[in-house]
């Protein structure tokens, strides 16, 4: 079990799935850290209950800043580097390993997970989406970027502070990349299964179309402050 790397899960609305997910990364890492982004169910009390340290919004600020206020948090302790996971379930605990071993190899790199889709049913508009967030940083960036909207990553935790991230919602993971391509911080991807659930049964605050936007307005803004 590790010790030099925390688990860090943004939760919002999770409490049908958040044990799990904080039981599957404990297998890996003795510290796991869940930001509860403002939900009003038993998701606290359920990530606590799975052995989670918790850090709490009183409202709802947007995983982007769920994943800040974590960061932050272990940036004061002697943790160098931040798994972050989904808490709806969607990131296998078992595709942890490999993550941790390319984030082994080059520790200085955000290391992101490449969600392997075939055989997964995804909606238009999330497809969509995703297309335009890849295509655009991969023009911006002036490289390939790898899954710029999964959120399995290890990140290295000064590193990525020091980016300046600040978008609060979705479009961080975007611009994080963005602004880490831009400094010539190495990004690494490592393929990784992920779970689907049937379109009907799936939980998600991602709001294709606004988000985005979203999305888009981080990007250009990137550029503006850029030039």
């Amino acid at each position: 079990m590790r010790t030099d790397v925390a688990a860090l899960i943004p939760a919002y609305q999770a409490e049908a799935t958040v044990g799990s997910v904080v039981a599957g990364a404990r297998q890996y890492c003795a510290r796991v850290v869940v930001v509860d982004d403002g939900s009003t169910d038993a998701t606290a009390a359920r990530a606590v209950a799975a052995g989670a340290e918790c850090l709490r919004h009183e409202r709802n600020a947007g995983k982007g800043a769920a994943i800040r206020t974590g960061l932050a948090a272990l940036a004061r302790t002697d943790i160098g580097r931040a798994l972050t996971l989904d808490a709806d379930g969607q990131h296998l605990a078992g595709e942890i390993p490999p993550l941790l071993a390319a984030s082994d190899a080059s520790p200085d790199a955000i290391v992101v997970g490449v969600r392997l889709k075939k055989g997964h049913t995804i909606a238009r508009a999330a497809r969509f989406g995703n297309w335009i967030a890849d295509r655009l940083l991969r023009l911006i960036a002036g490289r390939p970027l790898p899954d710029t909207q999964c959120g399995f990553r290890v990140y290295p935790v000064a590193a990525t502070l020091v980016l300046r991230a600040g978008g609060p919602r979705y479009e961080f993971e975007t611009e994080v990349l963005l602004r880490a391509a831009r400094r010539g911080m190495p990004i690494v991807g490592v393929p990784v299964r992920v779970h689907y659930p049937p379109i009907a049964e799936r939980v998600s605050y991602y709001r294709p179309w606004v988000d985005t936007l979203r999305i888009i307005a981080v990007v250009l803004r990137v550029l503006v402050r850029r030039a």
